[in-house]
């Protein structure tokens, strides 16, 4: 199959052109103003190394809306206990990094590849991408990180060095996204993990709709540890 490959303008071709795999175009470049155009238009990049930029957009696309986040009994106990603690772009890099270096089963290297760390990293510093660290005990044992436009949070990847310990913090972030009226989480793609925290298919057209609606402002913008500093510190789940 021939796909559209992008050279220096900045544009995507409508997401319906897309191969039955979810690819709409090759090529092109990871730029701060690339990337959010992509995410605007419902388009994320995903490739590994040695291999050009791969922007694609899957029909049907994984979502979870924050409001419909399960919270297991198991978990509800670890909130009891307040088993881990939560903060938000206290360490986006260090998230990144062990983002990149998790081993997964069946996976075979790394998508996070330092063209995209080093992407996401600037994003970071402009305000757009953020990071949600789990600690115990000082030590950083999980967390995750994506970008937010609008009430729109795009997840890209999640870590966890103890058991349950991303979930902790997924779960964290959905909260204070539902109390924020966030839409939804993007999940791109398929996991297991995130369908048992209540992620669910949606209609790529639907998706679409949705971002074209509510991801084109830049509230929230900025340092989310300030931001929900308030909320971080009320928060129960039970």
């Amino acid at each position: 199959m021939a796909y559209y490959f992008l050279r220096d303008e900045l544009f995507f071709p409508p997401v319906h052109i897309a191969s039955r795999e979810g690819i709409v175009a090759v090529g092109g470049d990871l730029s701060v103003e690339r990337l959010l155009l992509a995410y605007r238009s419902g388009i994320f990049p995903w490739f590994s190394e040695g291999e050009p930029i791969i922007w694609w957009s899957p029909d049907p696309r994984f979502v979870l809306y924050a409001a419909r986040v399960k919270v297991s009994k198991s978990m509800k106990q670890l909130f009891k206990k307040k088993a881990f603690a939560v903060t938000f772009d206290e360490a986006f890099e260090k998230v990144i990094t062990n983002c990149q270096k998790i081993k997964r089963e069946g996976q075979y290297g790394t998508w996070i590849t330092p063209e995209m760390k080093n992407a996401y990293i600037q994003l970071h510093r402009l305000g757009y991408a953020h990071s949600v660290e789990v600690w115990q005990e000082n030590t950083l044992v999980g967390g995750l990180y994506g970008v937010c436009l609008g009430n729109i949070f795009f997840g890209e990847s999640m870590f966890s060095k103890v058991s349950n310990a991303s979930k902790y913090g997924f779960i964290t972030l959905c909260k204070i996204l539902e109390k924020n009226n966030f839409e939804l989480i993007d999940c791109q793609v398929y996991t297991e993990h995130l369908e048992s925290l209540g992620a669910e298919f949606i209609p790529r057209q639907q998706f679409v709709k949705i971002v074209g609606e509510k991801a084109q402002k830049d509230c929230f913008k900025g340092d989310w540890g300030e931001i929900f500093a308030k909320d971080l510190a009320e928060i129960e789940i039970v």
